[in-house]
């Protein structure tokens, strides 16, 4: 896959995120049946919807890709049937809703809720562990790889290379103890209703306008001290992020599957804003006491089966700090990744 060595619109951006690659439209042309992506309408739905409707262009194949949500923002909606795909405004928490959707042998399930869980935790359980039990039931049967996180784990410290599959889980909060939840309903279901399924354990996706890169180069940028309480960190490039869960497709099993997503290495909070730093010509200042201990996973597993991420790090660090430099579009979508409590109502951490 070619890359550009700078970023320099949204337009170039939204059409590097849904390049397909060799390996994915391969794989689009052994896949059979359409594609239901769930949950279709925040950071990520839109970008994959449109990559597995080109990547299934691309592979000759007549497919139907359905995008499900609310979607709130009409812009999305717009972007996605001008790319052929098939927008099915729904409420996930209405069984009427769910019930009334088309069959579909593929499914991304991506529906979930994190922010703003403070006060409002029966909301974050409805969305986060009944939802499955509605969609689980109603796709019964079908391939289905369901979004998950890496803080279903036990924070751990750097020198442990990141939590491995096997590892046991040890949510802490209630954002993250509901999305165990969510794992625990589709595993129920994958065995008792023989539905392959693959948990995607995703540790913090990049995309220019948002990320954990994103936050780390935004506060040097700015001149406002860069958070050391929570030391090292994974990230991949959102592009690559999608392009995993569709292939994911291909790996779902009974009993269901866990795989950790993320970019090959550790990196250190310091370091990455020492390097945006030299980048965007500022000091970067730092705060708070090291703690060594956050969400970390090991990617081995998924590396295995996918090879390396098609952006490398310091490609992806290179990019960020020029879309921060020329004043690009950002969104207000903090990833918390200093919070270790599990309280992710925090918005200035």
């Amino acid at each position: 896959m070619v890359l550009p060595d700078v970023v320099e619109s949204e337009f170039m951006l939204d059409e590097v995120l849904t390049r397909p690659s060799t390996a994915l439209v391969e794989m689009m042309a052994r896949l059979d049946g359409d594609i239901m992506i769930l949950g279709a309408g925040g950071k990520m739905g839109p970008s994959l919807a449109i990559l597995a409707k080109r990547a299934s262009a691309m592979a000759r194949v007549d497919r139907k890709v359905y995008a499900v949500s609310r979607f709130s923002d009409p812009g999305a909606r717009e972007g996605l049937e001008k790319e052929g795909v098939l927008v099915l405004p729904s409420d996930l928490l209405n069984p009427g809703d769910v019930a009334s959707l088309p069959w579909a042998k593929n499914v991304i399930f991506m529906a979930g809720r994190k922010f703003g869980v403070q006060g409002s935790e029966p909301t974050t359980w409805m969305i986060n562990v009944v939802v499955p039990r509605l969609v689980a039931d109603h796709f019964r049967g079908s391939r289905t790889v369901v979004f998950s996180t890496g803080c279903v784990y036990p924070l751990v410290s750097a020198a442990t290379g990141g939590s491995r599959e096997t590892d046991e889980p040890g949510p802490v909060g209630e954002y993250a103890t509901s999305c165990l939840g969510r794992e625990r309903v589709f595993e129920w279901h994958a065995g008792e209703m023989e539905t392959p399924t693959l948990q995607f354990r995703l540790n913090y996706a990049v995309d220019l306008r948002y990320g954990i890169l994103v936050d780390i180069a935004r506060k040097v940028w700015e001149e406002e001290p860069v958070d050391l309480s929570v030391n090292s960190f994974n990230c991949i490039w959102q592009g690559d992020a999608n392009e995993r869960a569709l292939r994911c497709l291909e790996h779902t099993t009974i009993p269901s599957n866990v795989l950790n997503v993320t970019g090959g290495e550790l990196l250190r909070v310091d370091e990455v804003a020492e390097r945006f730093g030299e980048f965007l010509g500022k000091a970067p200042s730092f705060v708070g006491s090291d703690k060594d201990r956050a969400y970390l996973a090991n990617a081995e597993k998924s590396m295995k089966l996918f090879g390396k991420p098609n952006v490398d790090t310091d490609r992806l660090i290179n990019w960020v700090a020029d879309w921060i430099r020329r004043g690009g579009t950002l969104h207000d979508k903090p990833t918390l990744f200093q919070v270790t409590d599990g309280d992710f109502s925090k918005k200035d951490v």
